[in-house]
């Protein structure tokens, strides 16, 4: 939980961020081919299928446990700034998924953060 974390974590490396970015995206692509092949869903044109889980995977997983699947798996977490012992929000947190959906964090930072944690008002943090 994010609360168990505090302010003197390193801050993730861009490996590991874009390792659990992979997880995660792996997971929602496997989740809804699995729904397609269910005949759950008639299909995933262009990918916006699993682009769509995987916002709302990564907000909720963010909010609820500080970390999208992927980042649990790479022992990576979302923590507030500056007050890590804060949870993060549902809205900060879909903000910051909403931002990794358009490509922008990885592309743009500021101080060693990524644009979507700068926004959020977060930073990501190896425990």
């Amino acid at each position: 939980m994010t609360s168990a974390v505090t302010t003197d974590l390193p801050p993730a490396s861009w490996g590991r961020r874009i390792l659990a970015l992979v997880v995660d995206w792996l997971t929602c692509l496997a989740v809804v081919e699995g729904l397609v092949a269910a005949d759950v869903l008639a299909g995933n044109p262009n990918g916006l299928g699993t682009l769509g889980l995987f916002v709302a995977e990564s907000a909720l997983f963010t909010a609820l446990t500080g970390g999208s699947f992927g980042k649990l798996v790479t022992r990576v977490r979302v923590v507030r700034r500056p007050d890590a012992s804060q949870p993060v929000s549902l809205l900060r947190a879909l903000v910051r998924s909403a931002l990794v959906a358009l490509l922008v964090p990885p592309l743009l930072t500021a101080g060693g953060r990524g644009l979507h944690d700068v926004a959020a008002g977060t930073r990501t943090v190896v425990v």
